[in-house]
């Protein structure tokens, strides 16, 4: 009966998940005696969602302080011995295994393009190859989401967003993590309570419409829940938005020790009823009561909202944002770039990589705007830009003083996207002109590999 109430993965169940491939390959390399070679992987994607113009990295730093601790614990060993797929010694092998080599990544919530690698694993292929699916699935997620996060909360520019989207996430675990890549791409707050307290992000949440439908009365609900919490927010579209402002504004003339810190709407013309409800509350004196909006929201309504100067103070955004309903998927590959000291390239028709281990240098013109970037090898010199790869794990080892260098990833996030130009941050359809290119010593290697 408990496996069928077990919520999600257990921490000491992190590395059964996996691929089935990624142990036989594994069991491969050590039955052939390949296991302790040398081996350099790339997490990278190949193209752009065709509604985005960047994507954010993010998930690559938590994935790789997860992966240093990864283990195979007795249970899980004993789990795989009874698939019987497996040898004795190999299992024992496992029993043992730690990651030992380094994992270099970009800092959370970089703006990156295609072929940018957001993470590489130097490692003994035994080790690098068990990372592949648990390293893609962690990063694949957070990185969708902190990317349409990202284009939200520049649509929204000033004004707070917060995310109403769990109940319709596509899991418990996408709700949880999804907080984390919120956070890193600006988000204010989150109805969430367990990811707001496990990923310190303020709480915020207003109420439905059946605490409403639950009185008999409109202005009885309100009453009620404004003597409960002061300066609430009051949901007022459950009949007629308008006669809830007013009603609103009723309850605060007749009991003015009453607070309430904003109303929300979540119905209808958002732009017109937030000018009518702001002019109610302005003529009853009450300037000081915001105005929340929601209702299937992104950062194209948003937009559209704020172009039009309707007087809203904050956003909710639930699914739109929670699924990344657009671009829900990014094609995020890990590959195979150098092993044995030799680099690897695969030329499978549209799935080509760069070889051997990269760092990617971003340049900024004469006025601090970025003007592109450059792949090279990663014992390049000489070449300008910042470098955007710094190792995070070094044998086996999290290196916190790096991790610490990568704090605070909102702030970080909006000054970057500021130094873009406004063809990669357009909220449109569309190519972004940003040059990305190949160093020339990474292009002959590439010819030769």
């Amino acid at each position: 009966m408990s496996e069928l109430i077990t919520p999600n993965v257990a921490d000491e169940e992190l590395a059964l998940l996996t691929d089935l491939y990624q142990l036989t390959m594994t069991q491969a390399y050590w039955k052939e005696s390949l296991h302790e070679t040398p081996a350099t992987f790339s997490l990278f994607f190949r193209k752009l969602p065709a509604s985005r113009r960047f994507i954010l990295a993010c998930g690559q730093q938590h994935a790789a302080a997860m992966l240093s601790q990864l283990r195979f614990n007795d249970t899980a060993i004993k789990r795989l011995k009874n698939t019987q797929m497996f040898d004795t010694g190999f299992l024992d092998w496992l029993a043992n295994w730690r990651f030992e080599g380094d994992i270099w990544t970009v800092p959370e919530g970089t703006p990156l393009f295609p072929n940018e690698p957001l993470l590489e694993v130097d490692a003994p292929i035994g080790q690098a190859q068990l990372l592949e699916s648990l390293v893609m699935n962690l990063v694949q997620l957070e990185t969708t989401l902190a990317t349409k996060a990202a284009r939200i909360t520049w649509a929204a520019g000033d004004h707070p967003v917060v995310d109403f989207g769990m109940r319709r996430m596509h899991g418990i675990d996408a709700a949880v993590r999804g907080v984390r890549a919120y956070k890193t791409a600006g988000l204010h707050g989150t109805s969430n309570v367990l990811g707001g307290l496990r990923h310190d992000l303020a709480l915020n949440g207003t109420m439905a419409h059946s605490y409403i439908l639950a009185h008999d009365d409109e202005r009885d609900a309100f009453r009620a829940f404004a003597r409960h919490y002061a300066n609430t927010t009051l949901l007022v579209d459950t009949y007629d938005t308008i006669t809830g402002v007013e009603r609103v504004i009723d309850l605060l003339r007749e009991e003015p020790s009453l607070t309430v810190g904003a109303v929300r709407l979540d119905s209808g013309d958002l732009g017109d009823l937030a000018k009518r409800a702001r002019a109610l509350l302005d003529d009853a004196g009450h300037s000081e009561i915001k105005i929340i909006a929601s209702s299937g929201l992104d950062e194209h309504s948003i937009a559209e909202l704020i172009n039009d100067e309707a007087p809203i103070d904050a956003f909710g955004v639930g699914t739109q944002m929670g699924v990344s309903a657009d671009a829900p998927v990014i094609d995020l590959s890990y590959k195979l770039v150098e092993y044995a000291g030799q680099p690897r390239v695969k030329y499978s028709t549209g799935k080509v990589n760069l070889p051997s281990r990269k760092q990617v240098y971003r340049r900024q013109d004469a006025q601090g705007r970025y003007c592109g970037d450059v792949i090279a090898l990663r014992d390049e010199t000489g070449l300008d830009g910042e470098a955007l790869l710094a190792p995070l794990v070094k044998g086996g080892e999290l290196q916190t003083a790096t991790l610490a260098q990568t704090e605070n990833a909102p702030a970080r996030v909006r000054e970057a996207l500021r130094h873009f130009p406004t063809h990669v941050t357009a909220l449109e359809e569309g190519e972004s002109d940003y040059t990305v290119e190949e160093s020339a010593a990474l292009r002959d290697l590439a010819k030769k590999a």
